[in-house]
């Protein structure tokens, strides 16, 4: 596909054009150069595929993939689509194969995506079947470069990136680090749809600010204020950000200070169930919230302690989903299970946070319908040159 020319207002893209959230063209070169580009892509995490022959399906930007754990304990990926007709060859979410056999025509992979069998190949009775130079070598599924770090598999389209450990870097490889730091158990998955432009969602993520604006439950509670402490981290192409802020490092009088033209900040406000949002620190350094964003799909979260994973699928210029894996730690005594069960709740489809996170970049995408020579206004932090 050729190339889209939009010409922003300014060098340093602190005025971004409507258009690159409501152009379809630009959708599809975004689908070509970052999701099949020199990206690696969340894809999923090795609890989910504990045995041999486990398999789950997944999405790479707009493209559906297998993961699958192979038998010598290996993970490959490869696309879901048959490479007879294209049809979706796996339509389960989640199982154990010892291959995979389209149920259109039979034919048949191996869990390296292998073309292994080929009904009538050589026809019926000496009649038809495949032409005598067909190989089943040459005719196996379109596979992506698989590995894993610390327990999350990620894989690429792109055989020349960067090795994985260099893509993540330092500060994004600790966190993983942290966060899978001991064996997990999976606790459950939702999903939602969200009818905006995915970059909506990954920009309203690197605006940590917003969270204590539009949060207003979070704020108010003491998940997330801006009078907090925290800090930021991002990696050396400024790709990735990981964000913590330091559990009751502010007052209320503080907050109540800094919030005093919100009503929700007045003191008097309380839970029914206090578990909701209450932390227990499990690591002994009071970051009740920890957040990392990896460019370009994923999301990987500790709120309290709800632990998740999201992954950003793209669907169309103007809609993606948001697929959320909730996991424990495999020792979790019941204690800290209750609680991850239940503040669980403050993300999801109609989770006390990310319900208005969802909305808000609706309001955005419908807010700039028809306007697309117009632009956003992006100057807190100050202007200047984009330096590399």
């Amino acid at each position: 596909m050729t190339g889209v020319t939009i010409a922003f207002p300014r060098a340093d893209f602190s005025r971004v054009l409507y258009a690159v959230f409501t152009d379809p063209r630009v959708h599809s070169l975004e689908q070509e150069r970052i999701f099949r580009g020199p990206s690696w892509l969340y894809l999923g995490l090795e609890a989910e595929l504990p045995n041999p022959g486990d398999y789950r399906v997944t999405m790479a930007g707009e493209t559906p993939v297998v993961v699958v754990r192979a038998a010598d304990g290996t993970f490959g990926a490869f696309v879901n689509r048959c490479a007879h007709r294209g049809t979706l060859l796996v339509r389960n979410q989640f199982g154990n194969a010892k291959d995979f056999t389209c149920v259109y025509h039979h034919w048949c992979y191996d869990h390296k995506g292998n073309l292994t069998g080929v009904p009538f190949l050589r026809g019926l009775k000496g009649k038809g079947g495949m032409p005598t130079d067909f190989r089943l070598a040459d005719h196996g599924l379109e596979r992506l470069k698989a590995e894993s770090y610390a327990g999350v598999i990620f894989g690429t389209f792109d055989p020349t990136v960067e090795p994985l450990a260099d893509y993540l870097d330092r500060p994004m490889c600790a966190y993983l680090r942290r966060l899978f730091r001991k064996p997990i158990e999976i606790l459950g998955y939702s999903r939602q749809r969200i009818p905006a432009n995915w970059k909506l969602y990954y920009e309203n993520g690197q605006d940590a600010y917003h969270a204590g604006l539009l949060h207003q439950m979070s704020a108010t509670f003491g998940l997330f204020r801006l009078t907090e402490k925290g800090g930021i981290a991002i990696d050396k192409h400024a790709r990735h950000k990981v964000i913590h802020s330091i559990h009751g490092s502010d007052t209320h009088r503080e907050a109540a200070r800094a919030y005093n033209q919100v009503g929700y900040m007045d003191g008097t406000l309380r839970l029914n169930d206090p578990l909701v949002f209450d932390f227990r620190d499990e690591v002994g350094d009071r970051r009740a919230t920890n957040l990392m964003r990896l460019w370009p799909n994923a999301i990987f979260q500790q709120l309290a302690n709800a632990l998740a994973t999201r992954q950003v699928r793209p669907r169309r210029h103007d809609e993606f989903e948001i697929y959320w894996t909730y996991f424990g730690y495999a020792d979790d005594d019941p204690d800290l299970r209750l609680r991850r069960m239940k503040q669980a709740n403050i993300v999801g489809a109609a989770g006390y946070s990310s319900m208005e996170d969802g909305e808000a970049c609706r309001l955005v995408q419908v807010g700039i319908k028809g306007s697309e020579t117009a632009h956003s206004v992006i100057e807190m932090g100050g202007l200047g040159p984009i330096v590399a």
